[in-house]
């Protein structure tokens, strides 16, 4: 059979439909009951459940991985970005007190290769059930003369929904708060153009590199997955958060592009600062290796890169140490690494 003219031009329909057969049963693990509908309809149908709430509010959110994506090319490893990206939006609208409902993505590409594909929907619908957070739809686009050849852009958007009285703002935040830091896993998805860089480009270093420290290679540690953090939030809300009572987690920051400096202010009222000290967490092999070889003042480090902290809750001191046992517990390392004092807003490393 003759190859039809739109595959020639470079976009083949008939391979992505093939493709595209085995979602159902990818996607079959991430269903939730609120799912209508089929995949592959126009527009992903969920029927909220509002009688599970008083005054529910829907939080959306969209991103994708940036750079990091290079180190997946360079590797053919795809299965982490999906997760990646995933848990990204999770975090995102977790620091409003959101649980996540669902996600749809979108992957552009020149050319559809079946096993990239593959591995990047599996690492969406892994983070997707690990989450509670159904997967209802996305795009697949084929734009030959678009993309480099055997690289492809990938985005999220994630909807989920908090109570109104219960959604965290930040305001009831006070002088003499603690700040506890909930561990990375590494880069997660923020700084990579600096560090590829610094490893690449400055220091000669490939993805099999060993360097002192870490368990396996460069690449194996710049393709770790971006930790969720949203199932812990809800836990620790769950417990800690009352109706009708001030809360005593008062603001939560995802540590992504700005790191400390610009994320945790997101949170703040005017009259309060944030004292980050150094030293008051476990840094990881990486950040230590970047701060040493990388040239980068001290400063910026801590504006660009999460330095080992993916996450900061702002809670009640009398908390603090309570939650770090409950994050321990669930298997996420965390220190109390600074506390809240009067200011106008802005973020001090000491």
């Amino acid at each position: 059979m003759a190859q039809k003219a739109y595959a020639r031009a470079g976009v083949d329909i008939d391979l992505g439909n093939r493709v595209k057969a085995t979602l159902p049963k990818l996607l079959a693990s991430t269903h939730r009951k609120e799912v209508l509908g089929k995949v592959g309809g126009f527009g992903g149908l969920f029927a909220l459940d509002t009688a599970k709430y008083k005054r529910p509010v829907l939080v959306s959110s969209v991103d994708g991985v940036g750079t990091k994506l290079k180190l997946a090319f360079a590797m053919d490893r795809h299965d982490t970005i999906g997760q990646d990206l995933v848990n990204h939006c999770v975090n995102d609208i977790a620091v409003l007190g959101a649980e996540p409902l669902f996600f749809l993505d979108y992957i552009g590409t020149g050319k559809l290769k079946p096993h990239v594909f593959e591995q990047i929907i599996s690492g969406f619908a892994k983070a997707c059930a690990e989450n509670k957070c159904a997967l209802i739809g996305g795009e697949t686009a084929q734009m030959p003369g678009f993309y480099q050849a055997g690289e492809y852009d990938v985005s999220g958007t994630i909807v989920g929904v908090v109570e109104k009285d219960r959604m965290l703002d930040g305001r009831f935040i006070r002088p003499g708060d603690a700040v506890i830091g909930l561990a990375s896993s590494g880069l997660h998805t923020n700084g990579y153009s600096l560090a590829r860089k610094i490893f690449f480009e400055d220091h000669k270093l490939r993805t099999s590199s060993k360097l002192p420290g870490l368990k396996g290679t460069l690449g194996d540690e710049m393709l770790r997955v971006h930790v969720s953090y949203g199932p812990l939030v809800q836990t620790l809300l769950k417990q800690l958060n009352r109706p009708a009572q001030d809360p005593l987690i008062k603001g939560l920051a995802h540590i992504t592009g700005g790191g400390f400096i610009d994320n945790i202010p997101r949170v703040l009222p005017r009259k309060c600062n944030v004292e980050i000290r150094k030293g008051t967490w476990e840094m990881l092999p990486l950040f230590h290796w970047i701060a040493e070889h990388g040239k980068v003042a001290e400063a910026e480090l801590y504006q660009v890169f999460n330095m080992g902290v993916g996450m900061t809750v702002i809670c009640a001191a009398s908390k603090c140490t309570a939650i770090i046992k409950q994050a321990v517990t669930a298997g996420i390392p965390a220190w109390q690494i600074g506390e809240v004092t009067k200011g106008n807003g802005v973020v001090k490393i000491v």
